[in-house]
């Protein structure tokens, strides 16, 4: 490939040119109208997946469950919709697809039912062993309904000899690999559990009562619980935060309140580092660090390692927002919004020519003149994936008069795959992957082309830098140095391997 071309992608990339969400859980334990609460908890981490939704309730006798394709809004919004979801607990799922098919037999809440009772389950994240256990499970007769790696627990749970459900879920948990927050309700108790390294998000709260609470707390009248993958979801409900689940740890709420238990050996944390960078909500508060002090730091140490001289700052919304005016106010030059985006385009927007895919970007921002035009620009962004956007962001900042234009990126390069429930592309499409920054630069048609470094990385998160003996975050996507085992990928070269030699 020419480094005067870049590839015109898939129509569903170009103009969506980013890491695509992972997926959100909400959980309530003993809170009145569950299901409506859940979907306001839904609705308010819709960021982390749009593609389907679903809330399972239990009213003490039955479950009850309603799932569809879409925004929490469109299946949630209807009255009717919650009035046939009774009970004071519940669980629910925003889900974008890391793994298996986007049809409805995959969205989530998963439930089954069991001699001990029924049981759901939400699941953010992705197992590195799926495809692996998968084959064991059919192989001794188990029946897979979806194709989403989730489902794995339920059959593991099923031939589990364990008498408890809390200990059959521990069973399941330690023969799986990878990185995931689950929240799952059975007859007798919501539960919500973290990966051993703590890679995804998941947080507790208490609504209607002191959050001062903690383990073994009384529960009943004083109030219910609520786990979520984000503390913004807890702000929408009127709960208030309590604590981190740590990783490794089972949460385990029940009418005699909040059980912690810890069936894992203590290891070191690797927490998600896109979370502050992208993912997670401006407004959320990840690990005890607010998101946009965050980006904020991170945009000051972006301006620190490669300012060059401009007129002003202009962030490429609306995920770079608080790392431009971080950057703004290190590099002492006015920010300004050079570029409007529409929020009333749909991410399923069809293109359906070259022509209009090529004009695709255009839907979601257009270029503020006024602002641009003769000026030395600092285009800010948080990632560049393909490069397809850049280019066009670019392309039209010029086309409204800018003199110079200039891309900083408030994180390293993006030069691997994520398989810990991050939805990218395979390590081929990825720019940085193929390319040196000067030749990105050249891609995108930028005068400059900066990303922060890992170590201004970790500064702005805290720390001195990045120990490359004991990282702080699971920073994979920027190192290759993958903290949970990939026994898939290994199983999938074995397999490939064999049918080679096998067709020699």
């Amino acid at each position: 490939m020419s480094l005067t071309t870049l590839p015109h992608g898939d129509p569903a990339v170009v103009g969506d040119d980013k890491f695509h969400e992972e997926c959100g859980v909400f959980g309530v334990w003993n809170v009145s109208d569950a299901a409506a609460v859940t979907a306001l908890g839904l609705h308010a981490l819709q960021h982390r997946g749009q593609e389907a939704t679903g809330i399972v309730t239990f009213d003490g006798a039955r479950f009850h469950s309603h799932k569809g394709m879409g925004l929490v809004g469109d299946n949630f919004g209807d009255a009717r919709v919650i009035a046939s979801l009774p009970g004071p607990r519940a669980i629910g799922h925003n889900r974008y697809a890391t793994t298996g098919d986007t049809v409805l037999r995959n969205v989530q809440p998963l439930y089954a039912d069991f001699e001990f009772g029924g049981f759901a389950v939400a699941h953010n994240g992705n197992l590195t062993n799926a495809h692996v256990l998968h084959r064991a499970l059919v192989r001794r007769g188990c029946l897979f309904q979806s194709t989403t790696d989730s489902e794995v627990f339920i059959h593991l749970i099923a031939i589990s000899l364990y008498s408890t459900v809390v200990d059959r879920l521990i069973d399941a948990l330690k023969q799986v690999v990878g990185a995931y927050s689950l929240v799952a309700l059975s007859n007798e108790a919501l539960m919500g559990v973290r990966d051993p390294l703590g890679v995804r998000p998941l947080i507790l709260g208490r609504i209607g009562a002191d959050a001062s609470g903690g383990a073994g707390a009384a529960n009943g009248a004083n109030g219910g619980w609520v786990l979520a993958s984000e503390t913004c979801a807890l702000d929408i409900v009127g709960a208030e935060f309590v604590r981190d689940v740590e990783p490794g740890e089972i949460v385990v709420i029940n009418d005699k309140g909040v059980h912690s238990i810890k069936p894992f050996g203590r290891t070191p944390e690797r927490f998600c580092v896109f979370e502050y960078i992208y993912f997670a909500r401006p407004d959320s508060v990840m690990e005890g660090m607010p998101v946009y002090e965050a980006r904020k730091r991170i945009g000051a140490e972006l301006a620190r390692e490669s300012h060059v001289p401009a007129d002003v700052i202009v962030p490429v919304p609306d995920s770079g927002v608080p790392a431009a005016m971080g950057y703004a106010e290190e590099a002492g030059v006015p920010f300004d919004l050079g570029i409007i985006r529409n929020h009333y385009v749909g991410r399923t927007f069809i293109e359906p020519t070259d022509h209009i895919r090529n004009l695709g970007v255009k839907l979601k921002h257009s270029a503020n003149r006024a602002v641009l035009e003769g000026k030395r620009v600092v285009l800010v962004d948080d990632s560049i994936v393909r490069g397809t956007t850049s280019r066009k962001i670019v392309e039209m900042v010029r086309a409204a008069g800018a003199k110079e234009v200039h891309m900083r990126i408030s994180s390293p390069p993006t030069t691997h795959s994520c398989f810990y429930g991050i939805d990218t592309p395979e390590r081929g499409k990825l720019l940085a992957a193929r390319h040196s920054v000067e030749e990105m630069a050249q891609l995108i048609n930028a005068d400059s082309l900066a990303f922060v470094s890992i170590d201004g990385l970790y500064r702005a998160l805290g720390s001195k830098g990045r120990d490359a003996k004991a990282p702080r975050f699971c920073d994979a996507c920027f190192t290759g140095d993958y903290p949970v085992p990939l026994p898939d990928q290994a199983d999938n070269n074995d397999r490939q391997l064999s049918l080679l030699t096998e067709s020699r």
